[in-house]
């Protein structure tokens, strides 16, 4: 477990998303999506050709906000699972991290 918080649970707003780490280059940081206090964390990263799923960044939802939506393909992923059901990946899913809220945080755990 990390002693480090990815990011404050306040810092995301009830049904939005965040994007986390990442240089921009090469690692394309975490998505990170709030769902009142329950939380979902993927790599940003496309199954389908790796590049990075957010709009703008920390953008990841389709106009609904109910589904992770690709910038560069329009592949759709339900948030809380990580599968594909729209797009070039159907049925392929994103890289789930292992996190836990605690004390108002959220934090990895390895």
């Amino acid at each position: 477990m990390s002693d480090e918080a990815l990011i404050r649970l306040d810092d995301i707003e009830d049904g939005g998303s965040a994007r986390v780490g990442g240089d921009g280059r090469t690692d394309h940081g975490l998505m990170v999506l709030r769902r009142g206090e329950a939380v979902f964390v993927y790599a940003n990263r496309c199954p389908h050709v790796g590049l990075p799923l957010d709009f703008k960044p920390g953008q990841f939802l389709d106009p609904d906000g109910t589904l992770i939506q690709c910038s560069n393909h329009g592949a759709q992923f339900q948030i809380d699972d990580g599968v594909c059901v729209f797009g070039p990946c159907i049925g392929r899913d994103l890289d789930a991290v292992a996190v836990e809220v605690r004390d108002g945080a959220v934090y990895r755990v390895d």
